[in-house]
């Protein structure tokens, strides 16, 4: 339907002030604006700023008449579609209806006007007018869904295509490693083959996890076991999670927590997985021997937590797409780095299930980046 900040108008042409007005008094309603020309020049300009559902054209009119100014309509192809009935107050004889059809015109009505049926005819095409208006609003709507469709096709083969790689690294080092431990008689080249293939399992179960619960949010079923938590448990218990891949990178981790404890009403799992995630993200995006902080602190009724690096930063093109599902920058070595661009979007659905919010600050390529997760605090 055509919104009320956007009329419908028509158009009155008459060389008569009186007559406008008439036909203004008859027609104007709430979402009708009527405008008025007194000559076919005028009428023009209005057509060059204005669409109209209807043109009510008087025939005999000094200068350019109403044929010619039908004529001139037909031939401009923003006004062509515009319906003409013409006002007469001569005898509408053959040759004139031959000649004003000829011009476009859908109609003509004799003066002095018969009221019902001017408002009758000017509200089939208004309501035709409204009609085509929505017709073309939903076009543009499946335009812009089929659209988004072929991007979430595009970003599906490209997921598929990218899950295919991750998943088939940790599997190869897998068999590598079961072919070598058959070989293998030494018990301690043994138990680091043993070590390796841990290391490949468990990032195989990192991956499968964070695909199973991105299914489960897109799904409604995550629940969250809610209790009380502290910050700095789940902080302690994230830095844990994290520590094997900030140590591979040799990155420094500065952690900074308040004394007294900080209490959430939420999952501590899933408050652990965020912070956890964002530091294998940092680990992920700061070149070898970097620096990583995570730091919490309360302000008013809420707890700040920011995990910083000096790594490679967020590009501005990516920061306002950084949260969603299977965004990836580039790393260190200019590469996209190992994932599946799944990490910062269930941040931002975890935090959003405990009524928090997540931002991102960064300078840009190069300048390292911050995240920051908002949480309500309790007690």
């Amino acid at each position: 339907m055509t919104s009320p900040e956007k009329p419908i108008h028509l158009l009155l042409v008459d060389d008569l002030e009186e007559n406008l007005l008439a036909l203004e008094a008859l027609l104007k309603r709430d979402g009708v604006v009527c405008l008025k020309a007194r000559s076919g020049d005028e009428a023009l300009e209005l057509l060059l700023v204005h669409d109209f559902a209807l043109a009510l054209v008087d025939v005999q009119m000094p200068g350019m008449d109403g044929f010619q100014l039908a004529e001139f309509m037909r031939g401009n192809a923003n006004a062509r579609h515009i319906p003409i009935i013409f006002v007469t107050a001569g005898s509408a004889d053959q040759q004139r209806r031959f000649r004003g059809y000829e011009a476009g015109a859908v109609d003509f009505i004799q003066k002095p006007v018969e009221t019902d049926v001017l408002k009758s005819k000017a509200n089939v095409f208004i309501e035709l007018y409204r009609q085509r208006q929505e017709i073309l609003s939903h076009r543009d709507e499946l335009k812009a869904y089929a659209a988004a469709l072929s991007a979430a096709d595009r970003r599906k083969n490209d997921f598929i295509a990218m899950l295919g790689h991750e998943l088939r690294n940790p599997v190869m080092a897998l068999q590598a490693g079961l072919h070598l431990l058959e070989r293998q008689k030494e018990p301690e080249k043994s138990a680091l083959i043993h070590a390796r293939m841990e290391v490949q399992a468990h990032h195989l179960s990192r991956l499968i996890e964070d695909l199973l619960d991105v299914a489960r949010i897109d799904q409604g079923k995550i629940s969250l076991k809610r209790e009380r938590v502290t910050v700095q448990s789940i902080i302690d218990s994230a830095v844990d999670t994290s520590r094997p891949k900030i140590d591979a990178g040799g990155h420094d981790l500065t952690v900074e927590m308040p004394g007294t404890p900080i209490w959430l009403d939420g999952d501590f799992t899933r408050l652990s997985q965020v912070v956890s995630n964002l530091l294998t993200n940092a680990a992920k995006y700061t070149p070898s021997e970097g620096r990583i902080q995570v730091s919490a602190n309360r302000v008013a009724d809420r707890v700040r937590i920011d995990v910083a690096d000096n790594g490679v930063g967020v590009p501005e093109e990516m920061q306002v797409r950084v949260f969603d599902l299977f965004t990836q920058s580039k790393g260190p070595d200019d590469r996209s780095r190992e994932g599946l661009g799944i990490g910062l979007a269930l941040v931002r659905e975890l935090v959003e299930m405990h009524e928090g919010a997540v931002e991102l600050e960064s300078n840009g390529a190069g300048s390292g980046s911050r995240f920051t997760v908002w949480f309500p605090v309790v007690g």
